[in-house]
């Protein structure tokens, strides 16, 4: 496997439905049948951005074709699949032969029936092998023996082989085995490569049964889940969930170490394309423009103190509490809406104005110019972010210095996630470099040095935050990316929504044996209702929300009540932390600034 996550197309059977194939047709048939069709189905995928694609042929064995009467056709078949799969794959897509099982989920094998099952794995293999598949996909199987005995049959055939299981809602087979004795036998197998779990509840589902299974394997693990629990709908089986939920779990699953991420039931090209554009342009996935530190020679080079550097600097740096109100910028050219909030902000006595670079799917006003006209107008001090997405290292740097020119100093640098659909949808990220990066980018103009090592006379004196994740999936790569971020040169830190005050204290009990701390303000999001916490638990990266805390938003009856139970539970939050951390961050939801300023009262 290449060393970046490989994307992996989506549902066959889905897609082949969609476009009014009845569902009691073989669809493996449709290979010879409707060849046009398949072939379409496999450029759609290979156009979404996937790099695997897979045979339609997943009960293409003649026990399966057996009851079709087609049994005597199993080779014709396969190989059909196999070049349709190559034509729409070209040169540089590779194709995978899919194997299902010969038996039904909740069936065993019995040892009479080993011997056919294992004739009609070799059937199939054959056929693929004849055609020159790329990988073995055996997915969906539920019998371990019966999964043992495919891998062994494919990898007499030679290439590498994925052995891909099913788990129900308990993380177990329908026949009982659990996941984790599932992951064992397989990294145990020798005719088995790659691991893999696919199918089954859901992306969430998906996700609660890879933490028992990465223990128990050092090989590559590859995820592909449904597009959620299938439902009823006027006598049609639908999937609902989106291409946009799926993407934020398929990121999780790389967080966490997974080497492949890709579709099953319910999944179609539109979840794929959404995938594949985040996946590539993660951090960790691009490989970034590495920035060193960087220091001037001369001995008159004049740095700007950090307890200099900004209003907000002086006063978190000297110990005191400080309070930031997040406002996004609007969407039309009218700034008037959040100026008026602002200056409320800056009368109820806070510090500053957080403004995030809000999402690319829709026409906003600059963050930066948003920023600029609210420190001339108002007084008081924006926070602005910088995400790394948008721009390349030298527009970057650009801004760095273009924004410290016009005032501005205090920075939150962050990675940012890729774009999202939306309006403009063939939207990709930059991502020279990630927060690390730019950290070093602006702690290098601190010093007077550019990017290529040029002076910069004077020195900027960018008061440099950094985005903190106490709800971190893979909190050790976390930890590790925190201290980077303070040996570039982060002088202070904002976490993500906290909803767990127990998981902030263990973050904060973590990195304060570090060699150099910084001040961490807490995140604080007040809910409004069950949907927006649901909405904050499941699409927003890095955000957990207790159940505890879903269940009392369930309880709200109406909007008022939901908006009284998300403040309570802030202050609730505010007041768990307040001598854990430097100050606060809270958002105001929906532009709602009499809320965010309610928690702070």
């Amino acid at each position: 496997m290449k060393k970046s996550p490989l994307v992996f197309d989506g549902a066959m059977g889905t897609v082949i439905y969609d476009r009014g194939v009845f569902i009691h047709t073989c669809y493996d048939e449709l290979c010879l049948t409707n060849p046009r069709l398949i072939l379409q189905i496999h450029r759609d995928y290979v156009e979404a951005g996937a790099e695997v694609i897979e045979t339609n042929t997943f009960g293409a064995n003649p026990i399966k074709l057996k009851g079709y009467g087609l049994s005597d056709r199993t080779e014709e078949i396969n190989r059909a699949a196999v070049r349709l799969a190559r034509e729409a794959a070209g040169k540089e897509v590779f194709v995978a032969g899919s194997v299902g099982p010969c038996t039904e989920s909740n069936q065993r094998m019995p040892d009479a029936f080993a011997a056919e099952v294992e004739n009609a794995f070799r059937a199939q293999v054959a056929a693929f092998a004849a055609e020159g598949v790329d990988l073995y996909l055996l997915e969906t199987f539920s019998n371990l023996n019966e999964l043992l005995l495919a891998a062994r049959v494919a990898k007499e055939s030679g290439g590498p082989v994925l052995a891909s299981f099913v788990l129900n809602e308990r993380g177990e087979t329908a026949l009982g085995t659990r996941a984790e004795a599932m992951a064992s036998a397989l990294n145990a197998d020798p005719n088995v490569d790659v691991v893999g779990i696919n199918c089954g509840t859901g992306p969430s589902g998906v996700f609660d049964a890879l933490q028992a299974i990465l223990p128990h394997t050092v090989k590559p693990v590859v995820v592909m889940p449904n597009a959620g629990l299938p439902r009823e709908i006027s006598g049609r089986v639908m999937y609902l969930t989106s291409p946009e939920y799926f993407t934020e779990y398929a990121k999780k699953y790389i967080e966490v170490g997974v080497r492949g991420v890709g579709g099953c039931c319910g999944t179609t090209p539109a979840h794929i394309r959404t995938m594949a554009r985040a996946v590539k342009s993660l951090s960790g996935v691009k490989r970034h423009v590495e920035v060193k530190p960087l220091i001037r020679q001369e001995a008159l080079v004049y740095a700007v103190p950090p307890e200099r550097k900004s209003r907000l600097a002086a006063k978190l740096l000297a110990g005191e509490r400080v309070t930031s109100v997040e406002l996004v910028p609007p969407k039309s050219s009218d700034m008037t809406s959040i100026l008026a909030k602002a200056r409320q902000c800056a009368e109820a006595g806070v510090d500053a104005i957080n403004i995030p670079d809000g999402p690319r799917a829709s026409a906003r006003v600059s963050p930066m110019i948003t920023a600029i006209t609210i420190l001339r107008e108002v007084g008081i001090e924006p926070i602005l972010h910088y995400c790394c997405r948008d721009r390349n290292l030298i527009g970057m740097q650009s801004d760095l210095l273009g924004g410290y020119a016009a005032k501005l100093a205090n920075f939150l640098i962050i990675t940012g996630d890729p774009p999202k659909l939306g309006e403009y949808p063939d939207v990709t990220g930059v991502f020279d470099v990630d927060a690390i990066g730019l950290v070093q980018v602006a702690s290098n103009l601190n010093r007077g040095v550019d990017i290529g090592g040029n002076p910069i006379d004077p020195p900027t004196g960018i008061f440099i935050g950094v985005g903190a994740n106490p709800c971190a999936v893979d909190l050790e790569r976390e930890i590790e990316r925190y201290f980077r971020k303070i040996d570039a040169g982060a002088e202070f830190a904002i976490t993500q929504p906290v909803f767990d005050p127990d998981a902030l204290f263990s973050f904060l009990d973590r990195v304060g044996k570090y060699h150099r701390t910084i001040p961490v303000l807490a995140g604080v999001w007040p809910l409004l209702s069950f949907k927006n916490a649901e909405f904050m638990n499941n699409e927003v990266p890095g955000v957990v929300v207790p159940k505890e805390i879903l269940q009392r938003m369930a309880r709200c009856r109406t909007r008022e009540d939901g908006r009284k139970a998300g403040i309570e539970i802030a202050r609730s939050i505010v007041e768990k932390v307040r001598d854990r951390v430097g100050g606060f961050q809270v958002s105001a939801p929906l532009g709602h600034v009499e809320t965010a300023l309610a928690v702070l009262v």
